[in-house]
């Protein structure tokens, strides 16, 4: 009888960081097997930055994550934004900068899945697509493997598969009842960089609006972030690249049944007394001549300036000479600070990323090999710490899969 195959890295995941894991333990000379449940790796690398794949940022710290902060700052010291600009390089991918950002000087995410995938062969990985992972069973050496495909057999194994965020690119959260039968616990998984359902705007006649903003986020009436950027108002609430921003602290504080808000200011460029006097002189221009709301006209989308006045009481046919000093003061006050009601967040499937994850007190934080099963490691999105916009969460699957591949099977 023929001997089985037993590979040293058997790595449950190919997306950003499951092929980083596989690389990083494949040129320590590890031979690793790869399983994808997809037809290809790495399809929610393809979806990042509007198909751009924004793949690291230049500052890089804390402060632009959530979750467990030893954690991150553990593994980010193995494997920093340098490292990975230096490795894609390496591997042909030309990074160009802007603002900050990095994208592939190609302009496409393609070319870096090609790249990682072509890097995957150069190591010699076995990759198997649609591959369904459905038990993970520990064995006295090493890991028996039941798939979709067959049974595999591994000495060490790297579960990098995601967590339940866009389950369409693979993300689905099929990795729970794998972990449940390890005795792992997760703290609780919800969905972040998304938008939120909201009240307390006519949201249905601004949908499709979308301007500059200031947005804080407002917990049991305290101000917990603040971001800038392009918010859009949808019908069902909020979204835009500020409001992902806050989304990871305002899905665990509605998690936490508190009260959550998102104080919007319309004109973040103008200080308040600036604005009172803008709008005062806009009145005096105009009175007698037209309505208020077509004294506003220039400053704010035609969508927008009456649901403006209505949340100051004021109606769209007054004329401006009938509008007091203390209406105009309620106005410039709902200008810089609407705030709406948050009650939900957006669920898994338009989500970009989860946040929570597996409890860090059952991982060694140095090596991410779990301290209830020797020989099992974590990458990815699976940990406990997610990242705002800008490729944090791409940096965070690079230094994850680095420090798990680069750790697996050392006393093997």
């Amino acid at each position: 009888m023929s001997k089985r195959k037993t590979w040293d890295v058997a790595v449950i995941g190919a997306g950003a960081s499951g092929m980083m894991a596989a690389i990083t333990a494949a040129r320590r000379g590890k031979s690793v097997l790869l399983l994808e449940h997809k037809n290809k790796p790495g399809k929610k690398i393809l979806s990042t930055g509007n198909g751009k794949c924004n793949f690291t940022n230049q500052t890089m710290n804390s402060s632009c994550y959530y979750g467990n902060k030893e954690l991150l700052e553990s593994v980010l010291k193995h494997f920093s934004q340098e490292d990975t600009l230096s490795f894609f390089r390496e591997i042909g991918i030309w990074p160009r900068e802007k603002n900050g950002y990095y994208y592939p000087n190609s302009g496409q995410a393609s070319s870096l899945c090609e790249a990682l995938t072509a890097e995957l062969s150069r190591c010699q990985v076995t990759l198997v697509t649609e591959c369904e992972a459905e038990h993970v069973i520990p064995e006295k050496y090493g890991f028996t493997l039941k798939t979709s495909l067959g049974t595999y057999y591994a000495k060490n194994v790297i579960l990098a598969s995601g967590l339940k965020a866009a389950p369409k690119l693979g993300s689905d959260g099929t990795v729970f009842p794998l972990l449940k039968e390890l005795g792992h616990h997760f703290t609780p998984v919800l969905p972040a960089l998304c938008g939120f359902e909201a009240s307390g705007m006519d949201f249905k006649k601004v949908s499709g609006v979308r301007t500059e903003a200031d947005i804080t986020l407002m917990v049991d009436n305290t101000a917990l972030t603040s971001e800038r950027g392009e918010l859009q108002l949808t019908d069902y609430g909020i979204s835009g690249i500020p409001v992902f921003q806050i989304s990871s602290p305002g899905a665990r504080a509605l998690y936490e049944k508190k009260r959550v808000e998102a104080v919007i200011d319309f004109l973040p460029d103008i200080l308040p007394k600036k604005l009172e006097e803008e709008v005062t002189r806009r009145f005096c221009r105009d009175a007698g001549v037209q309505p208020v709301s077509d004294s506003l006209r220039g400053l704010f989308n035609q969508k927008l300036i009456p649901v403006l006045l209505q949340k100051a009481e004021i109606s769209i046919h007054n004329s401006t000479e009938t509008i007091n000093d203390r209406k105009r003061k309620d106005l410039v006050q709902i200008i810089k600070g609407y705030p709406v009601q948050l009650l939900k967040i957006r669920d898994f499937p338009y989500a970009q990323v989860c946040t929570g994850g597996i409890r860090t007190e059952e991982i060694k934080i140095d090596t991410l090999e779990s301290r209830l099963v020797p020989g099992l490691y974590f990458a990815g999105e699976l940990l406990d710490v997610d990242g705002i916009c800008g490729g944090y969460n791409l940096q965070w699957a690079w230094s994850s899969g680095y420090t798990a591949g680069n750790a697996v099977g050392t006393y093997a």
